[in-house]
């Protein structure tokens, strides 16, 4: 674990981020995956058509202004968050929304669509097949919903392979939901043991005198505290809060925002205790950390093999499980 420092980790975590940019004065946006801020910078400058070397450009939060200028703060946005892109001598202003007010209400939007949000997983795993390791349970299943015909198309690739990527998906996804099930009989199975545990003390106990101070014992968090804030989403929220082992169904991008939230302001959040929030971090840490080594095994295993610089199509395992 000590291999894997926080920058490691941040690093294969954001290579997952996806955005959207526009122009100050421009309808029109385009989605881009970015690792890092400066990559952001420089594939917005490709799309939106600037000359990088005469105009560099300013990023600014599209819903207030705010100027992105920090790789941590970058790191802590929410994937599909919106940039404008601001030339040498343009500045934001609330102004500038009017003309492309639409761009942040329009239902259809190019990145949150059904059909946009499966091509950006595809493109992924044409980069790097290892991305597998690092996506969530609902990105799993959403390239496993697509046709084949559609997914072979995307990627350039025969149906015959589409159909071993999918069964792959199809087996990473049952491995987490099969851990997940085991940790769930663990636990009860924990649980019982205390219970039982407490029934024989209980028995063997003599009659004492009612202990008072039971009617003033709380070990939860104060409920009153609810205007903590973190970074994460509120689907990530939901998900943290109402999963078995969520750590298991949110994607690495997702599990290194939960690592770096405060684990008090975690904690209000979910209306837990603070001990609860700090198991569930280092929960997710251990998952992290796990996913992050599997993919360096990959790499590693690939950088060995004919110095092929993506994994080959023809040598990703087959997905056929023996039952």
């Amino acid at each position: 674990k000590a291999l894997w420092g926080t920058a490691e980790r941040r690093w294969m975590a954001a290579r997952l981020k996806r955005c959207v940019v526009r122009r100050r004065d421009g309808p029109e946006q385009h989605g881009v995956a970015a690792s890092c801020l400066r990559e952001l910078r420089d594939k917005a400058c490709g799309v939106l058509a600037f000359d990088k070397a005469r105009e560099p450009i300013t990023l600014v939060l599209a819903e207030d202004g705010t100027i992105v200028d920090d790789e941590d703060y970058f790191l802590c946005l929410p994937s599909n968050t919106k940039f404008v892109a601001l030339a040498k001598d343009e500045k934001w202003s609330s102004k500038s929304l009017d003309s492309g007010t639409s761009w942040l209400s329009e239902s259809v939007d190019e990145v949150d669509s059904a059909a946009e949000k499966w091509k950006q997983l595809a493109r992924q795993l044409k980069d790097d097949l290892s991305n597998i390791i690092l996506m969530s349970e609902e990105d799993l299943q959403v390239l496993i919903d697509v046709p084949r015909s559609d997914l072979a198309e995307e990627l350039g690739q025969s149906e015959t392979k589409i159909q071993v990527l999918q069964d792959t998906l199809q087996q990473v996804l049952d491995r987490r939901e099969e851990e997940r099930q085991s940790r769930q009989l663990l636990q009860l199975y924990l649980e019982a043991l205390k219970t039982e545990d407490s029934i024989l003390s209980k028995v063997a106990e003599p009659e004492a005198a009612p202990r008072k101070e039971m009617d003033v014992v709380d070990t939860g968090t104060s409920s009153t505290d609810t205007s903590a804030t973190t970074a994460l989403s509120d689907q990530v929220l939901a998900a943290l809060k109402e999963k078995p082992a969520p750590e298991l169904c949110l994607d690495s991008q997702d599990l290194e925002l939960v690592l770096k939230e405060d684990t008090a302001a975690l904690a209000s959040a979910l209306g837990w205790d603070k001990q609860k929030a700090g198991a569930l971090q280092e929960a997710c840490d251990q998952e992290l950390s796990k996913r992050l080594k599997q993919v360096q095994t990959l790499h590693s295993l690939r950088s060995t093999s004919k110095g092929k610089k993506t994994l080959p199509w023809g040598d990703w395992p087959s997905a056929k499980r023996k039952k």
